[in-house]
């Protein structure tokens, strides 16, 4: 998958090289959520699991809590990311399985993305804060995209 500079994935048809109003690039260039988020709601839900895709996010990552880094840019593969707001779960969730909506909301939904710097990304890649934003002495979490 090739993520593109103020324009998000390359072929998206949802989102890729939208506008504002004033002609500036969309802030919603990118969706993310975990894994293990997504298999807890499929838990309280009484779901045996939720099917990768099923949540509508454009990447599904392991190892790594998404809300904890907004406000920051992180790396995947080529490309870095800023995370700068959760997801805004919609009606469409429950149609997956009545009360998943509600489930999503207080910061277990994801977060949304733009792409500061272009890049190709695959599955299993790692991803971790922006080398710019770790301070020194620290260690950053990490995970990786899931298949």
């Amino acid at each position: 998958m090739e993520l593109v500079e103020a324009k998000g994935i390359l072929g998206e048809p949802r989102y890729f090289g939208r506008r504002s109003r004033d002609g500036q690039p969309g802030k919603r260039q990118v969706t993310l959520i975990e894994r293990e988020q997504i298999a807890e709601h499929a838990t309280v839900l009484g779901l045996q699991s939720i099917g990768p895709g099923r949540v509508r996010s454009n990447i599904e990552t392991t190892g790594i809590n998404l809300i904890e880094h907004l406000g920051q840019n992180i790396r995947i593969g080529e490309a870095i990311l800023f995370l700068y707001a959760p997801r805004d779960p919609c009606e469409k969730m429950d149609a997956i399985c009545q009360g998943l909506r509600e489930e999503m909301l207080n910061n277990k939904q994801g977060v949304l993305a733009q792409v500061v710097r272009s890049g190709k990304i695959a599955v299993g890649d790692s991803i971790a804060p922006s080398e710019l934003l770790v301070p020194s002495g620290q260690t950053a979490k990490t995970g990786e995209i899931a298949d």
